[in-house]
């Protein structure tokens, strides 16, 4: 296989520093193991954030996705992880990482994480008609 998994984020500079604006990406297919039980818990991880001076590369993150595939981690524990690399990497005006996680004994999971560099707040929405 030419491509594995890996825990190191590529970045790109942002090619809009001037505005605010937003970037979503859509993970369905999240995969880690239950500590407790090493069975695989299936998520779908939501992030969205305001670049500041970089971007995270979309095959670097697709490949850091998929290096949690066979780690045990509390649903808590791995979307933390997971947002606090990405801040490191990337170091975002805002950033939030949301991760749906499917049921599990009758139990759905949704994690919500964010991180808002100081200083910097949200641009007004507009409401339009």
């Amino acid at each position: 296989m030419s491509t594995l998994p890996s825990k190191e984020l590529e970045t790109f500079p942002n090619p809009q520093t001037d505005v605010d604006y937003t970037i979503r990406i859509s993970t369905p297919e999240f995969t880690c193991l239950c500590p407790k039980t090493g069975q695989p818990d299936f998520a779908e991880l939501r992030l969205e954030y305001v670049p500041d001076e970089l971007c995270v590369e979309l095959k670097a993150y697709k490949l850091y996705i998929w290096s949690f595939r066979d780690e045990g981690s509390f649903h808590e524990a791995v979307t933390n992880e997971i947002l606090a690399d990405l801040v490191k990497a990337t170091k975002p005006r805002f950033m939030r990482l949301t991760a749906e996680f499917n049921v599990r004994g009758g139990v759905y999971t949704t994690v919500v994480a964010e991180h808002r560099k100081e200083g910097w707040e949200a641009p007004q929405k507009v409401q339009l008609p």
